[in-house]
């Protein structure tokens, strides 16, 4: 199904090829269909809304757009898709394949219970903005923190990295069994810190505080954060604050809000990110 949004974006209905637990609570799963091909242009890592079934229904409703003003049609609201946000973690143009990740904690969210219960041939609605584009600017030195949340756009980047450039990666997960391979020609060490109470206990913060971490007056550094809300907003506060990090220097957002839905922590998140703008 191609229902495209505008020129610069492209939404389509793709379906379930198959699905692989990675870890434990890591899961991948496999679309495919005709639109495939028509995601060739969007940059690996970046975000994408993944639009699931609501209760009831395993079909996904699109409002359509009328082109010449802009406006979306009304969506009964029985019909109307659960919107999320994720990561285009992948595309194999020869195969006709897509990837995308789900963290697994239970039925506590929407797309973690559709992505444990889903099987081939399920329907689910994804929505990209087109075009090539960095996920981050380029620099001598890095610094990846994140917790599982933020694992597909981390593991990207660092797929993608020169081998000529250095950083520090610190991954929080539950345990050990969480711990999964990432490929990169960098020269990036990987740290998994282990934390069986995310969001409820903060780890990271103090794991980046006791980083070496080099002086950015004499070299380029760039750090990329994702993780939750409370993490994100102590080690944003420590990097621009106390190292004096510049802005241009950090990307950092929280996907997460411990105890809130993603629906119900966004202005949170966003007011966050933009104090130290």
């Amino acid at each position: 199904m191609n229902n495209s949004m505008n020129p610069t974006a492209q939404r389509s209905i793709l379906t379930v090829k198959k699905k692989e637990n990675l870890t434990p609570h890591y899961i991948r799963i496999t679309f495919t269909g005709d639109d495939v091909p028509l995601f060739k242009d969007a940059t690996i890592g970046k975000n994408n809304k993944i639009f699931l079934p609501p209760e009831g229904t395993k079909e996904v409703h699109f409002p359509m757009v009328d082109e010449a003003n802009g406006d979306a049609e009304e969506i009964p609201e029985n019909l109307k898709p659960i919107r999320r946000t994720y990561t285009h973690r992948g595309i194999d143009l020869d195969k006709g394949e897509m990837y995308v990740d789900f963290i697994a904690h239970g039925d506590s969210g929407p797309a973690s219970a559709w992505a444990l219960r889903a099987k081939p041939g399920d329907p689910l609605g994804i929505a990209m903005k087109l075009g090539t584009g960095p996920l981050h600017p380029p620099a001598d030195w890095f610094l990846f923190v994140c917790d599982a949340t933020g694992i597909p756009v981390i593991a990207s980047i660092l797929e993608h990295l020169p081998a000529n450039v250095k950083g520090e990666a610190y991954i929080e997960v539950l345990n050990e069994e969480e711990e999964l391979p990432l490929a990169t020609e960098a020269d990036i060490s990987i740290h998994w810190i282990h934390n069986p109470q995310p969001g409820e206990k903060q780890v990271l913060p103090e794991v980046v505080r006791k980083a070496n971490i080099p002086d950015h007056s004499n070299t380029s550094v760039f750090g990329y954060v994702a993780a939750e809300f409370s993490s994100v907003k102590a080690i944003r506060y420590f990097l621009r604050k106390e190292v004096g990090w510049p802005q241009s220097a950090l990307y950092a957002y929280s996907y997460w809000k411990f105890g809130k839905s993603e629906d119900g922590s966004v202005s949170d998140r966003q007011e966050e990110k933009k104090s130290f703008s």
